[in-house]
C-alpha cells in the first residue's frame, strides 16, 4: 500500500511571509467619533474584570462538553445560569430554535437597540475547533458589563445566544422568526490566530444534485440503461473545469455521496452534494446559476433526469462590515493592548463562511477576529481546539467581552456614531430581502 503525498506548505508559507510584511506597515484609521464618556467606559471595563471568573468558567465548561448544532442544551444552560447569577433572566427556545437564548436590558431613556451575539455550537469529532466557547463568553461578558450601567444608557441591549452556526445557519432561522426585528445594529467577535478588525468571509450555499437514470444489466444490456453515475461524474468534472473561469475568491467543493450498489448494474440513481462559496452576494448568485447549468448539461449528455435541491439549510451571505462600528472596536482593543489589523493584511485566500453575514445584510454589524492562537493555527483543526482551552483563550474572552461592551456603549452614547452607522449601511445598499435573495 502506498502513502498519500504530503502537501507542500510553500503557498501557505508565502501567505504568512506576505502577511508579516504587510503587518510591518499596516495602520488602522482612527475613529473620528467621541463615543461614550470616559468614566462610563472605565466602569464597564472594571465590570469585565469582576466577571473574569464567570467568563473563564464558560470557556472551559463548554470546551469540556462540546455540543454540535441544535444540540447545545447544556451549553445554553451554562450561559443562562451565568446570566441568572447576575440577576438576568434569559428566555430559552426563542425565535424558532430550541437551544437559542434571549435577554434584554433597557436603558433609562429611549434610544437605539444593539444586539450582542454569542455562538456555542461545536464541530463533530473535534469539538470547539472554531472557538465558539470563547465567542459564548464574550457575548455574555459584554452584556453583563452593560447591564451594570443600564441606568445611564439610552436605548436597549439585546443578548442573543445563536446556535447552529456550523453548517446550519442558525442565525438565519432565528432572523426569519423575528430575532432582529427592531434591532438597529449587531456585534460579535470570533477567535482566530490574528487580531483583525476586518477580514473576508464568503457567502455559502448548499446544493444537492440527484440524477435519475434507467437501471440495466451492465454486461448483457448496458445499452438499455441510462447511467446516473455517469451524469454525476460528468457534473463533478464540469465543476472542475468551471473553476478555471471563476473569480479567485469563489470556492466549490463536492462529493459523490451515492453512485450505485453493484458494478453489475447500471446505476439509476446518483447524488452529488456540494458547497458553493463566493465573496459577494451577486457573484454567489451567478455561481449558483452556472452550477445549475453544469448539472442540467450532465443530465442532457447522459439521458438522465436531474433534480436540484438548493439550501437544505439556509444559505449564508458574505459579511458586510460597518467601518464606523469597527473603528470603535479597534479603539477599545488598542486600550487592551491589542492592535487589530485592517482588511487586506491577511490574505482573502484564507476566507471561510459564517451565518453572521445574513445579519449584516439586514442591519449594520461587525464581526472582528481576536487572537487566541499562533498565527499559523488554522480554524477547524485539533490544534485550534486545543488553543480554545488555554489562558490565551481566557484573555481572548476578557478582551473580546470588553471590546464588544465598549463598542456597544459608544454606539448607545454617541448620536453622531449612530447616524454614521446608519448612513454607511444605506450607502452600502441597505437591507436586502435575505430569504428571497436567491429565488
Amino acid at each position: 500500500m502506498t502513502e498519500p503525498t504530503v502537501p507542500d506548505p510553500a503557498f501557505l508559507t508565502s501567505i504568512a511571509n506576505e502577511t508579516r510584511r504587510k503587518m510591518a506597515t499596516a495602520t488602522t484609521e482612527e475613529s473620528r467619533f467621541e463615543g461614550a464618556p470616559p468614566e462610563l467606559a472605565a466602569e464597564v471595563e472594571q465590570r469585565i474584570e469582576a466577571l473574569k471568573e464567570d467568563l473563564a468558567h464558560i470557556v472551559h465548561t463548554l470546551h469540556a462538553n462540546p455540543e454540535t448544532a441544535y444540540r447545545e442544551h447544556n451549553s445554553a444552560k451554562v450561559l443562562a445560569e451565568v446570566l441568572a447569577r447576575h440577576g438576568i433572566d434569559a428566555t430559552a427556545g426563542v425565535h424558532g430554535v430550541e437551544t437559542a437564548l434571549r435577554a434584554e436590558i433597557n436603558g433609562a431613556e429611549p434610544g437605539p437597540t444593539i444586539a450582542v451575539l454569542s455562538e456555542y455550537d461545536a464541530l463533530p469529532g473535534i469539538g470547539h475547533a472554531c472557538g465558539h466557547n470563547v465567542i459564548a463568553a464574550t457575548g455574555v461578558g459584554a452584556f453583563l458589563a452593560l447591564a451594570a450601567v443600564k441606568n445611564r444608557l439610552k436605548g436597549k441591549v439585546v443578548f442573543l445566544g445563536t446556535p447552529a452556526e456550523e453548517g446550519y445557519s442558525g442565525k438565519e432561522v432565528m432572523a426569519r422568526n423575528g430575532a432582529f426585528d427592531g434591532v438597529d445594529a449587531a456585534i460579535m467577535v470570533h477567535p482566530y490566530g490574528y487580531d483583525l478588525a476586518d477580514q473576508a468571509w464568503l457567502g455559502r450555499r448548499l446544493l444537492t444534485m440527484t440524477f435519475t437514470g434507467v437501471a440495466a444489466h451492465a454486461s448483457a444490456q448496458p445499452f438499455m440503461g441510462r447511467n446516473a453515475l455517469d451524469a454525476a461524474s460528468l457534473a463533478y468534472q464540469g465543476i472542475g473545469l468551471l473553476r478555471q473561469q471563476l473569480p479567485p475568491s469563489d470556492r466549490v467543493h463536492a462529493n459523490v455521496v451515492e453512485g450505485g450498489q453493484s458494478p453489475n448494474i447500471i446505476p439509476d440513481r446518483a447524488v452529488l452534494k456540494l458547497y458553493a462559496r463566493s465573496r459577494l452576494p451577486e457573484t454567489l448568485k451567478d455561481l449558483s446559476a452556472r452550477l445549475g447549468d453544469v448539472a442540467r448539461g450532465a443530465a442532457l449528455m447522459t439521458g438522465t433526469a436531474v433534480e436540484l435541491l438548493w439550501d437544505e439549510h439556509p444559505p449564508s451571505l458574505p459579511i458586510r462590515t460597518n467601518t464606523a462600528l469597527t473603528g470603535r472596536w479597534v479603539k477599545a482593543q488598542q486600550g487592551r493592548g491589542r492592535s487589530p489589523l485592517p482588511a487586506g493584511v491577511v490574505s482573502d485566500t484564507l476566507a471561510a463562511s459564517t451565518d453572521f453575514g445574513n445579519v449584516s445584510y439586514r442591519i449594520p454589524g461587525i464581526h472582528p477576529l481576536i487572537s487566541i492562537a499562533d498565527s499559523g493555527t488554522a480554524l477547524h483543526t485539533r490544534e485550534f481546539a486545543a488553543a480554545a482551552n488555554t489562558e490565551a483563550a481566557e484573555r481572548g474572552a476578557y478582551d473580546g467581552a470588553a471590546g464588544l461592551a465598549l463598542t456597544a456603549l459608544d454606539y448607545l452614547c454617541d448620536p453622531a456614531l449612530q447616524q454614521a452607522v446608519r448612513d454607511e449601511f444605506e450607502f452600502q445598499g441597505g437591507a436586502i430581502d435575505v430569504p428571497a435573495y436567491f429565488d
